[in-house]
């Protein structure tokens, strides 16, 4: 499946991180500006329910393991789906965010597709941020089916760090 369109504009590298509100697997509130101090890798994927986002959730679960670094994941995912996955899988190193409540990842970041089956869902994009909440690295999949390249992210969060 080829790269999908996004509402757009997406953030780049030397902007500052727009606003991202969402909710987390517990039904609390969380915000992008609650890490501000940190180095913050962010993920958007469409659902934790299909095979590549649970790899990739997987695998930054993995690879944050004494980063440093916080790893946020964000779909559109409600947080009873997200609660379930990570439990099941054991997830305790990336914070997973549902987009549902108030789609800033969708329309404030631009993430949001626009077309075909997977029609309001996120693309599949991955952002570095630094401590001061610039973004220095950003990664749109080639394909929504593909996984990022998850050794250029985390070399861009240890140059952070």
């Amino acid at each position: 499946m080829p790269q999908p369109k996004f509402h757009g504009p997406l953030p780049q590298p030397g902007t500052a991180a727009p606003t991202l509100r969402y909710v987390k697997q517990d039904k609390s509130e969380s915000s992008l500006a609650d890490h501000k101090g940190n180095a913050v890798v962010l993920i958007a994927f469409p659902s934790v329910d299909t095979s590549t986002c649970a790899l990739e959730t997987r695998t930054f679960n993995k690879l944050a393991t004494g980063l440093g670094a916080r790893v946020i994941s964000i779909s559109m995912d409600l947080h009873y789906a997200l609660k379930r996955f990570c439990a099941a899988e054991g997830i305790d190193n990336v914070e997973a965010g549902s987009d549902f409540r108030y789609r800033d990842a969708a329309y404030v970041w631009g993430a949001a597709i626009t077309e075909g089956t997977l029609l309001g869902t996120l693309g599949r994009i991955t952002w570095v941020i630094d401590q001061q909440g610039v973004i220095r690295y950003v990664e749109v999949a080639p394909e929504i089916g593909a996984e990022p390249n998850y050794d250029a992210a985390i070399a861009a969060v240890k140059g952070l760090l």
